[in-house]
């Protein structure tokens, strides 16, 4: 199965120590699609978060897609992950200790 890398956390790996690392699907729009395929992403600064029994992902810049229009998608909107209920909820327990955080490194497509 081919892996196209979209955009890299490189700094990530330079800034925080990394533990353990998860696959995780992301729910995204049409454009936003599109753009990616076209390399216009950017996970610098951004960062996941568990809320309310699901996780997010929030500041992966996706730039609008050029041929798109008026309904366009928010460059920095926040992002659904998909998990499994249960890595979600083991994530959830390791973000409560002290120093741990939800950084991502890498955004793929798969296909």
């Amino acid at each position: 199965m081919p892996v196209k890398v979209v955009c890299e956390n490189r700094k990530a790996r330079h800034d925080y120590f990394i533990l353990e690392t998860f696959e995780a699907g992301m729910a995204l729009t049409g454009t936003e699609v599109k753009s990616l395929r076209a390399g216009r992403g950017n996970l610098r600064d951004s960062f996941a978060r568990v809320e309310k029994g699901e996780l997010w992902l929030y500041d992966m810049h996706i730039s609008p897609y050029e041929q798109g229009n008026r309904f366009n998608h928010e460059p920095k909107r926040p992002r659904k992950l998909l998990m499994h209920r249960s890595e979600i909820v083991r994530l959830w327990g390791r973000t409560r200790e002290k120093g741990l955080g939800l950084v991502p490194l890498r955004c793929y497509f798969k296909n």
